[in-house]
């Protein structure tokens, strides 16, 4: 009888098995088959919690941003963050989230989101970069040389041989020397 119990649990557990990778398989090719901003939509509805609906809400939401359309880029990563809570995706949401209030005309809001993105020495090296140099380039454009100056060495510090820190440097250069 026990045999039989557990042979029955493994049999069991196999099917679940088989029905949920089923299931994943079903949802990734709906994803694949979503072209349009409408697809994407009723996607991320239809799978809501899903990874795949983030990924398809920050399509939307990267769609949104193309078109100067700020306020539904920053609604479509806000939507993509409520799904995708950790990992690299999670940190493009959040990059996507702070260039879209850029856009938006809230460069403070953009700026502290920035910095967490910078300082958090648990992203990747990437993430940090680049975050660092919307950083300083956002110093730049207010003609605050310190803060650029700041953000740049902060870009130093963490990849020396990134083209952002490259890039960077080249804004940087355009400012008047920083009083010492």
């Amino acid at each position: 009888g026990v045999c039989v119990g557990v042979i029955l649990a493994i049999i069991a557990k196999g099917g679940w098995d088989y029905m949920a990778s089923q299931k994943e398989a079903e949802v990734g090719k709906a994803y694949a088959a979503a072209a349009t901003s409408e697809q994407l939509k009723a996607f991320a509805a239809a799978n809501s919690g899903h990874t795949l609906a983030g990924v398809a809400q920050m399509r939307i939401a990267d769609e949104a941003y193309t078109a100067g359309k700020a306020a539904d880029a920053v609604a479509g990563y806000e939507k993509a963050l409520t799904i995708i809570k950790d990992g690299p995706l999670a940190a493009r949401a959040k990059m996507g989230h702070a260039l879209a209030q850029v856009q938006a005309g809230k460069a403070a809001e953009a700026t502290m989101e920035l910095k967490g993105l910078a300082d958090d020495t648990k992203q990747f090296k990437a993430v940090r970069t680049e975050a660092a140099y919307h950083l300083t380039s956002l110093a730049v454009d207010a003609g605050n040389a310190v803060e650029a100056q700041k953000y740049a060495d902060q870009l130093m510090q963490i990849d020396v041989s990134s083209p952002w820190t490259q890039r960077a440097m080249a804004l940087r250069a355009t400012l008047p020397a920083a009083p010492a």
